[in-house]
């Protein structure tokens, strides 16, 4: 991929602009009211033939936005694996009694699912009832120590936490609700709702529920896994869920650096773009949403990360199929709904009060990344120019 890369960046360097027709379409397209041209960086890549064909601003430093969800998607899919599922155990500490008492406490420990659920602690309560206890002596504990306790990213203003993203925690159920409100701390609420989940099925449970770290020894008791990893990037990129993408950072960091921190999967993420050939040149890469005031991508750097994956057999599928599909589903839905880009585009949006983006595939034939930032950015007339762009794509 790195080598197809690079053909295609002599071919960018060597051939002439697009056709002064589909060059004029397009620079018409992009032009909107309070939409800067300097401020605009727009790329587009011929996958029939194999070369750039528009460019503007590609190695122009932009905020991405939602598009920062990319390369922690490509990243997830890849280092972890489609089919990869993040489990959730509930483990012993102590041993059982032959009336079913277990004479020391329980531990729910967490692995960084975010879409662990209330059902699934039930049938983690489920697991400990089969195992023949009815009494736990001990406390019921939390653990998240599989990341640290660091609940935003860095470079977030300080309405982002709860509003933008839940807290994050390798241990947080329902993202975080309780009744209305979000807890603070994720894996305590999550602790007590094991502790309700086996009250109502006739475990007794005196003891209290607490934070803590299971100890070396423990057993497992039950355990529950997440959906595959293709369907939580599915789920990141269809709805541009910034927990989902900050969730998955960590995983990374901890899967393969052995640390859950933002900085251990940022780092994660910089080695699997070098390995893509993507042009690291520009890039600040702080966080996993795009909600980072740090982050910065360039249009040649998705242009060229987007085509790597489409040609990649292991996730290209996966991962193309994870972006919404104009007019049809996420944020994509009321977007581009009229042909020909209906149903013929698929795309990562991205919007802040600073920045806009769109970037991905017009059906097999083209890749395309747009960035735009303001101060504010319209972000309407952004979305305008941006479906311009698409559309005029979509119909050559």
């Amino acid at each position: 991929m790195a080598v197809a890369l690079a053909a295609a960046s002599a071919v960018f360097a060597l051939t002439g602009p697009a056709t002064a027709s589909l060059k004029t379409q397009l620079d018409r397209a992009l032009a909107a009211p309070g939409i800067s041209s300097s401020n605009t960086g727009a790329i587009v890549f011929d996958l029939s033939g194999s070369s750039f064909v528009y460019s503007r601003n590609t190695g122009l430093p932009l905020k991405p936005a939602s598009n920062e969800k990319l390369p922690v998607s490509v990243t997830a899919l890849m280092d972890l694996g489609p089919t990869f599922k993040i489990p959730t155990d509930v483990l012993g500490e102590g041993a059982l009694q032959p009336n079913g008492v277990w004479q020391g406490r329980l531990v729910l420990k967490g692995y960084g699912d975010p879409a662990l659920t209330s059902l699934k602690l039930r049938r983690l309560a489920r697991a400990v009832v089969d195992a023949g206890i009815r009494r736990v002596t001990g406390a019921i504990v939390g653990d998240e120590t599989y990341f640290d306790k660091v609940r935003v990213g860095p470079g977030w203003k300080p309405s982002f936490y709860k509003e933008e993203c839940p807290p994050l925690s390798a241990l947080i159920v329902d993202r975080g609700h309780v009744g209305r409100a979000i807890s603070s701390s994720p894996a305590l609420a999550a602790a007590l709702k094991f502790k309700k989940k086996l009250q109502a099925l006739g475990v007794a449970v005196p003891g209290r529920a607490k934070l803590g770290k299971a100890d070396p020894g423990a057993v497992q008791i039950g355990r529950v896994r997440s959906p595959y990893v293709s369907t939580l990037v599915q789920r990141l990129n269809r709805q541009s869920d910034n927990f989902y993408a900050e969730m998955l950072l960590k995983k990374l960091g901890a899967e393969r650096r052995g640390s859950g921190t933002t900085a251990a999967g940022i780092q994660v993420v910089r080695n699997e773009l070098r390995d893509r050939g993507v042009t690291m040149t520009g890039l600040v890469l702080a966080d996993g949403s795009g909600l980072s005031s740090y982050d910065r991508l360039t249009a040649r750097a998705v242009a060229e990360l987007l085509i790597s994956a489409f040609s990649d057999s292991t996730i290209g599928t996966a991962f193309v199929s994870s972006l919404p599909l104009a007019g049809v589903n996420g944020t994509l839905k009321d977007r581009m709904t009229r042909p020909p880009a209906y149903r013929n585009v698929r795309a990562k949006t991205g919007t802040t009060d600073v920045a806009s983006a769109l970037s991905g595939y017009v059906r097999t034939r083209y890749v395309f990344a747009i960035l735009m930032n303001g101060s504010p950015i319209p972000w309407w007339n952004a979305r305008t120019a941006q479906d311009r762009f698409a559309q005029v794509l979509a119909a050559q």
